[in-house]
């Protein structure tokens, strides 16, 4: 791992940068553009588009570069095939992960053992908890899930809790609920964050990065509205102003 995010001041929340790119030359080239810029260490999100295309050794280039690596692979499986998923991803230097939290406590623990190395370190593990392109109608009607979305998120951030995860990702919409329902710190990694005039896309819940923060969100995901900007490092400057509420 590069460095433990959960250590001292690099806990403080940031902009997490969706990685959305289909192979490893966009991604250098994005990269680049921040090379001297006031901050050029990133917090950045490899899913699964990108590392199905380029694998392992991306991820390690990225981060001999200095920046964070959140891998969004969102395991969902039984519990021994999530702990050999893990197993392999532990030996890699990124600093959070993450698997579905639907997949139940016995899976997230399993996930847990499989991600802790011989010498005890390991990543952050978060569960998903719904996606935040599904909304109450696909909820019901699609899934045909019968309980409000509210409940159903806090009872999946709930099973992610019992199960030992360090945080959940959620729509910002659900961010404070979960935080109030927990006795001890669960961070939040929120997409679904926008600007008014940015496109939703995919996106059923969105949010300001403004009202992501006042939801009480840690980390903030945002790929497209900053990596398909005219200007990225503008755009992430942007981001990480409304959010953190900062002049940087």
């Amino acid at each position: 791992m590069n460095r433990n995010i959960m250590d001292g001041d690099a806990m403080k929340s940031d902009v997490i940068v969706a990685l959305d790119f289909p192979d490893r030359r966009s991604v250098l080239d994005f990269l680049n553009l921040f090379d001297s810029s006031d901050d050029p260490e990133l917090f950045v999100k490899i899913g699964m588009e990108l590392f199905y295309s380029e694998g392992a050794a991306l991820v390690r280039e990225i981060a001999t570069r200095g920046h964070r690596i959140f891998l969004d692979l969102k395991i969902h499986d039984i519990p021994n095939t999530a702990r050999g998923a893990m197993a392999s991803l532990s030996r890699l230097p990124i600093d959070m992960v993450n698997v579905h939290a639907s997949g139940g406590i016995d899976m997230m623990k399993s996930a847990r053992e499989g991600l802790t190395r011989p010498d005890g370190t390991c990543p952050l593990l978060i569960a998903v908890t719904l996606l935040t392109s599904i909304n109450d109608e696909k909820l019901r009607d699609e899934l045909r899930i019968k309980t409000d979305l509210q409940s159903f998120v806090l009872g999946l951030a709930s099973l992610a809790r019992q199960a030992g995860m360090d945080g959940v990702v959620c729509s910002p919409l659900e961010s404070y609920e979960i935080k109030a329902c927990s006795s001890s710190h669960i961070i939040t990694v929120s997409p679904g964050v926008r600007f008014p005039a940015d496109a939703t896309e995919d996106q059923a819940r969105v949010v300001t990065p403004e009202r992501a923060r006042e939801r009480l969100c840690d980390f903030i995901v945002v790929g497209r509205p900053i990596t398909r900007a005219v200007d990225p490092v503008e755009s992430l400057r942007r981001f990480r102003s409304a959010f953190l509420k900062t002049d940087q």
